[in-house]
């Protein structure tokens, strides 16, 4: 597949894992957005998410991209953040701007959004995947992307990590990425050459059921059901959430989950009876996001709160956490 004259490049993937020190890597802040790999050429500008969807029509401020960059194909990767009033990105507030196809432009002013730009795939006339990590940010940094809509964040070298993560807990923002330094661009691919250390457990779901809910919400959803792929490729039942909820995402909900209603649970596994009973199952189409505190023995989510839907992942992509 091809975008353009270009060839598709599916981001590279961080694994999750305690932060590395040494020598021989770099540390950067981890967004809380949307991954998307952004393709200009002649003058064009093509916006592709993690599950390959065209969503430029979602974020028209990165048209003006070809204004700033040199002539020829330019890839970018990064992440696409909507920013808090301290000025950190804000997922729950880029919801609002995830699901509008073409946002009106009072939207557009009260929820703009802003490209992270962390990495160059393609530079000119040449690919830059091969290259090592450090060659890749000295282009991107040659780049000079400094002004909205566009940022390039910085990085750190010389064992920053510990310092990174105490600077992320002071500002709020979700954790650090550590990259080799030496590490080539993997298509792709989830690599141990780059390690994601979120501060707070987040994890992608899959929307499986509802249960009703009572008192303010009654007649309405109070808790989703969720689940998640295993190893053997298997849906298993990983628990509940049923705070985090605005109204809105409530409403949004209901009118998604609606048709998508069957008689029978889409688990290969049992579902604990308290949880089974009087739920409504829906097909494993719609992937969430939660935040949670830890894992029970069995796996289950514990003290999980729902942060939005996600339409850059399919759900054969979420997988149960170990």
């Amino acid at each position: 597949m091809e975008v353009g004259s270009l060839p598709l490049l599916r981001p590279m993937l961080a694994t999750l894992g305690e932060l590395p020190s040494g020598g021989g890597w770099s540390y950067e802040f981890k967004w809380d957005g949307v991954r998307a790999i952004v393709y200009v050429e002649r003058g064009e500008v093509r916006v592709l998410s993690r599950n390959d969807r065209e969503i430029a029509d979602s974020y028209p401020e990165l048209r003006g991209l070809p204004k700033l960059l040199p002539p020829g194909p330019v890839v970018l990767d990064g992440e696409i953040v909507a920013l808090d009033e301290a000025g950190a990105p804000n997922f729950s507030r880029l919801q609002q701007r995830m699901h509008v196809r073409e946002p009106a432009p009072t939207l557009l002013r009260r929820v703009p959004v802003h490209l992270y730009a962390f990495d160059v795939l393609h530079l000119g006339e040449r690919s830059t995947v091969k290259q090592p990590y450090r060659e890749r940010r000295e282009l991107l940094d040659g780049l000079a992307l400094q002004d909205d809509p566009v940022r390039t964040p910085p990085y750190w070298t010389d064992d920053r990590g510990g310092d990174l993560m105490a600077a992320a807990a002071e500002q709020g923002l979700e954790g650090v990425v550590a990259k080799r330094l030496d590490s080539p661009y993997q298509p792709g691919l989830r690599s141990r050459l780059w390690i994601k250390t979120p501060r707070n457990a987040t994890t992608e779901v899959v929307v499986c059921g509802w249960k009703a809910g009572e008192g303010r919400r009654s007649g309405a959803i109070g808790s989703l059901l969720l689940g998640a792929y295993d190893n053997a490729d298997r849906l298993v039942y990983i628990g509940k959430v049923g705070t985090g909820f605005t109204n809105k995402m409530l409403a949004d909900l209901g009118k998604r989950l609606a048709p998508l209603h069957r008689h029978d649970p889409p688990f290969d596994g049992p579902v604990p009876r308290p949880d089974a009973r009087d739920a409504t199952w829906v097909e494993p189409r719609l992937v969430g996001d939660v935040a949670y505190r830890t894992l029970s023995p069995e796996g289950r989510l514990r003290h999980p709160s729902w942060r939005g839907l996600r339409t850059d992942k399919e759900p054969r992509e979420v997988r149960a956490e170990a």
